[in-house]
């Protein structure tokens, strides 16, 4: 049900049995907003969405409350690939996760900006702006935005710091569909210390300054299995990791940040008979100040 207080609250769900499926399992959680794949997220190829398809979601949404939906896009793409056959793929298929999107009526594409591999993190920056400004170029009819995700900085992943993220940001030139989506265990990971007071002030007053709140479209609420710094992207349940709960009481508290979409992307199943992502959203909701 929505909240008519912030923080919105939500979490990740499948689309098996069809996308209105997620919106339903979402309410069934209790959840405000709710994030989707579109299609296999870890297949090239995706089935034709159908005007049901979109129906049985729009109807699903409306009926349910749900607001702020927004999807991820595939792991398979990576926009700063030195291989000039697997970054044009990503593109086109980039190109169509923002299609879909759009035909759902959904607001925002996640998307993790892409690794440099066997080249360099300078040609990997660059490779990521020359996609994504083709990207944004060749969907510029559509109103849905593109987020990019700030990641653990794992292996060579790039947009693990805010520099990245606004260079690459600023590197677009037409960029007012690009938005960023940030994950507390990926910023964690890559060594912001959020259960910090001084911190976390720190990271967000350099994410104003370098890339505006407005920028700042969705949360990733995941607490970390592994260690600060750790570079290694692992989700634990809220308060169950090395980050811990603080951080997300500082988050949730935030005057202007409260008001951003949070979706959880932690473990599914369920513990005694209750389901994670309500125990997850339930640690959550405690954390709000009345």
């Amino acid at each position: 049900m929505q909240s008519e207080k912030y923080p919105n609250l939500g979490a990740h769900m499948s689309i098996a049995g069809g996308y209105y499926r997620a919106v339903e399992a979402a309410a069934e959680a209790g959840c405000d907003v709710v994030q989707l794949f579109t299609k296999n997220n870890n297949q090239w190829r995706a089935k034709p969405i159908s005007e049901e398809d979109v129906r049985l979601f729009r109807d699903a949404l409306d009926k349910h409350s749900i607001s702020s939906p927004i999807s991820h896009a595939s792991y398979l793409i990576n926009l700063g690939s030195p291989d000039p056959a697997l970054r044009l793929k990503s593109v086109e298929a980039l190109i169509v996760e923002l299609q879909r999107a759009e035909q759902l009526g959904i607001g925002g594409v996640v998307v993790h900006p892409g690794a440099f591999t066997s080249s360099s993190e300078d040609k990997g920056m660059a490779a990521i702006i020359e996609s994504v400004t083709s990207v944004l170029k060749q969907t510029a009819k559509l109103e849905v935005k593109l987020l990019l995700e700030n990641t653990a900085g794992q292996g060579s992943c790039l947009g693990w710091n805010v520099e990245q993220l606004a260079a690459m940001i600023d590197g677009v030139r037409q960029n007012e569909r690009l938005g960023v989506c940030i994950d507390t265990c990926h910023a964690f990971a890559a060594g912001y210390n959020l259960a910090d007071e001084k911190e976390f002030k720190g990271f967000f007053a350099q994410l104003k300054s370098a890339i505006g709140w407005d920028r700042i479209c969705a949360f990733h609420l995941n607490d970390s299995k592994k260690g600060l710094g750790s570079r290694v992207d692992r989700h634990e349940h809220i308060g169950e990791g090395e980050l811990g709960i603080t951080a997300f009481q500082m988050l949730l508290n935030h005057p202007q940040l409260r008001k951003i979409p949070m979706y959880l992307e932690t473990e599914k199943g369920d513990r005694d008979g209750v389901d994670l992502d309500v125990i997850n959203l339930e640690r959550l909701r405690d954390l709000v100040k009345t």
